[in-house]
């Protein structure tokens, strides 16, 4: 089993900030890429970052220079912070994680979401 778990998001005004939690678990032995998602109401999920296990980033232009992504692996966990947030950064953000597992393999695995609203 493996369990991905993401927090930190919640209601903040245009402008503010907030840092987002990625926490894996389970039987695994290492995380490559890790990466946040995110879906608006009526729109497709699209990426917002990604960061591989060496610690390389990428992030779209629709965040880069406001959001940072960051892992801490000894802790298998990845973070998003994120800055001067604007009211088109509403929706459900995901946490997408690829896993090698004790019983062989690499997997990918989605945490369940958590909110971000931002009011104007």
């Amino acid at each position: 089993q493996v369990q991905v778990v993401e927090s930190g998001g919640g209601l903040v005004q245009a402008g503010g900030s907030l840092r987002l939690s990625c926490a894996v678990s389970g039987s695994i032995i290492s995380i490559n890429d890790m990466g946040w998602y995110r879906q608006a109401p009526g729109k497709q999920r699209e990426l917002a970052a990604t960061i591989t296990s060496g610690g390389s980033s990428y992030h779209t232009d629709s965040v880069k220079g406001r959001f940072t992504i960051s892992r801490d692996n000894a802790k298998n966990t990845v973070y998003l912070q994120m800055n001067s947030l604007k009211p088109e950064d509403t929706a459900v953000y995901y946490c997408k994680v690829s896993c090698v597992r004790y019983r062989g393999g690499t997997y990918q695995y989605w945490g369940q979401g958590t909110q971000v609203t931002v009011s104007s």
